[in-house]
């Protein structure tokens, strides 16, 4: 079994969400995640600030697609681990979800 990053990209800005809207998006979350049981590696955390560095080392505020938050599952397959993402609550919000395998470096 292998580590997958999910790297989410949008969905809502939870500061300007209603006190509904905001216990409804934790309560989709918690229940997704609450479904994955131990494929859940690390359950990450939403994501603020972010800047891009560029190899000449200029540093712009933004990007394309900033990512808002991650988690980290495991999955027997990258088709797997995608079928998980398909569940996300970011999905239902106008987000997507980014899934990479990740491997030991050293």
């Amino acid at each position: 079994m292998a580590n997958y990053l999910l790297a989410y990209h949008g969905g809502m800005d939870m500061s300007t969400a209603t006190a509904e809207q905001q216990k409804a998006s934790m309560d989709a979350w918690m229940s997704w995640f609450g479904g994955l049981g131990d494929a859940v590696v690390d359950g990450g955390n939403p994501a603020g600030a972010w800047r891009t560095v560029a190899a000449s080392g200029v540093t712009n505020d933004g990007g394309a697609n900033p990512v808002t938050g991650y988690s980290v599952i495991k999955a027997d397959s990258i088709e797997a681990a995608t079928k998980i993402a398909q569940g996300c609550p970011i999905l239902t919000v106008g987000g997507s979800v980014e899934v990479a395998e990740t491997f030991n470096a050293m």
